[in-house]
């Protein structure tokens, strides 16, 4: 019964999200765990940098939370 309600949902979750993070390219607008909003400029091994609109910060790969629509940084 645990398997079904925990454990076979949180890997899939993992999966889900280890896939997202393998698939990011340069241009990708995201939002990162600490809710911050931005586009992808640089993508290394484990780190990626992303322009804020006014600076741009290095993060690590794995603080990616989600990867949002093209555009949505311009209607904000």
């Amino acid at each position: 019964v645990f398997y079904f309600l925990l454990i076979r949902p949180q890997t899939k979750r993992a999966k889900e999200h280890k896939q997202m993070v393998e698939t990011l390219q340069k241009g990708d607008e995201i939002v990162t765990n600490g809710g911050l909003l931005g586009k992808i400029t640089e993508l290394g091994e484990n780190f990626i940098a992303i322009d804020l609109g006014n600076s741009q910060v290095k993060i690590q790969r794995q603080a990616i939370a989600a990867v949002m629509p093209k555009g949505t940084m311009k209607t904000l």
